[in-house]
C-alpha cells in the first residue's frame, strides 16, 4: 500500500485522496475535541487517549514499518516538543474555556498561519480566489467563536485565560501541522513516520494524568475514563494519520484549510449530543466556513 501512496504523490489521483483525507480528517477531529472536552477532566482525558494509542503504535513501530532512517530521530524530537506544547495549550484553553467558544478560536488562527508557513518552507503560494476564500473561512469561523461566546455566563478573569491560551494553541496547530508535513515527507515509507510519531506522541501525557489522578479528592473511576480514551485513540488515528497523510501526498496549506471545517462539524456535535441550539446565524456562518474551503479549492 505504500508503494501505491508513494506512486500518487503530486498527481490528480493524490489530490483526490488528499481531498477525501482532509475532509475526513475534519469530521474526526471534531469528535475528537469533543470526547477531550467530555464528561472527564481533559487532562485525565488526554492522557487515557494517548496511553491507548501509544501502546497500539508500539508493536507497529518496532516490528511492522522499516526502521527510522538516522536523520528522523532528530525530526522527531522536535515533534515531540511541538506537541507537548499544543497539547498543554488546549488542555489550558478547555479548562477554563466552553468547548463550542475555544474550539473555533484555535482551529480559526491554524490555517491561515499554516498556509504562510507553508509558502515558507514548501514553497507553496495560494491564487487570489484562494486567499478569498481562506479569509472568509477565517473570519466565519472566529464569528461563530463570537455568537457562542455571547452565549455563554463565564466570569471575565476566565475568559481572558481561555482566549489567550486558545490563540497559543491555534499558533501551535500551525507549528506542528507545518512540521509534520515536513516530517512525513522525509523518510520514504509514510507508515514509518506514523507508526512512530503515535509512539511517541504518546508518551508524556499518561504520566501528566496519573498524576493529576493521584492527587484528586474524588478521582474518577479507571475503566471508564480508559474506555474513552480507547475511543479517542481511534479517532485520534483517523483524525491525524488522514491529514498527515493528505499533507503527504499533496499541498499542506490545502489540506489543513479543508481540515478546519471540523468547526462546522464541531457545531454539529454540540448541536446533536451537547443539546446546543444552532440557530439562523450558526447557520449561515457554517455554511460560509464551507463556502470559503469551497473556494480554496477551485481556486487551486
Amino acid at each position: 500500500m505504500s508503494d501505491w501512496l508513494i506512486s500518487i504523490e503530486g498527481t490528480a489521483e493524490g489530490h483526490r485522496l488528499a481531498l477525501f483525507l482532509a475532509l475526513f480528517a475534519a469530521v474526526m477531529h471534531a469528535v475528537f475535541g469533543a470526547i477531550q472536552k467530555g464528561r472527564h477532566d481533559p487532562w485525565l482525558t488526554r492522557g487515557a487517549v494517548d496511553f491507548c494509542y501509544a501502546m497500539m503504535a508500539m508493536p507497529f513501530a518496532f516490528f511492522v514499518v522499516p526502521w527510522p532512517e538516522p536523520h528522523m530521530w532528530i525530526i522527531f524530537a522536535g515533534m515531540f516538543v511541538i506537541h507537548v506544547i499544543y497539547k498543554i495549550t488546549q488542555g489550558k484553553a478547555y479548562s477554563y474555556g466552553a468547548y463550542t467558544v475555544v474550539y473555533p478560536v484555535v482551529r480559526g488562527l491554524g490555517p491561515l498561519v499554516t498556509v504562510a508557513a507553508a509558502g515558507l518552507v514548501f514553497g507553496e503560494h495560494f491564487a487570489i480566489l484562494q486567499w478569498g476564500g481562506l479569509l472568509l473561512l477565517t473570519l466565519a469561523i472566529f464569528a461563530l467563536a463570537a455568537v457562542n461566546l455571547s452565549r455563554e455566563k463565564v466570569a471575565r478573569h476566565a475568559l481572558k485565560l481561555a482566549l489567550g491560551w486558545a490563540v497559543t494553541a491555534g499558533f501551535m496547530v500551525a507549528a506542528y501541522t507545518t512540521y509534520d508535513a515536513y516530517g512525513i515527507r522525509a523518510t520514504p515509507n509514510p507508515f514509518t513516520f506514523l507508526a512512530w510519531f503515535f509512539f511517541i506522541d504518546g508518551l508524556v501525557f499518561p504520566v501528566v494524568a496519573f498524576v493529576r489522578w493521584n492527587r484528586m479528592d474524588n478521582p474518577p473511576l479507571i475503566r471508564p475514563l480508559m474506555l474513552r480514551g480507547f475511543i479517542g485513540s481511534i479517532v485520534a488515528f483517523l483524525s491525524f494519520g488522514s491529514i498527515l497523510m493528505a499533507t503527504r501526498l499533496d499541498k499542506v496549506g490545502e489540506a489543513a484549510v479543508l481540515r478546519e471545517t471540523s468547526t462546522v462539524f464541531a457545531a454539529l456535535i454540540g448541536w446533536l449530543f451537547l443539546k446546543e441550539t444552532v440557530g439562523p446565524l450558526r447557520a449561515l456562518l457554517m455554511g460560509l466556513i464551507a463556502f470559503g474551503a469551497v473556494l480554496v479549492e477551485l481556486g487551486g
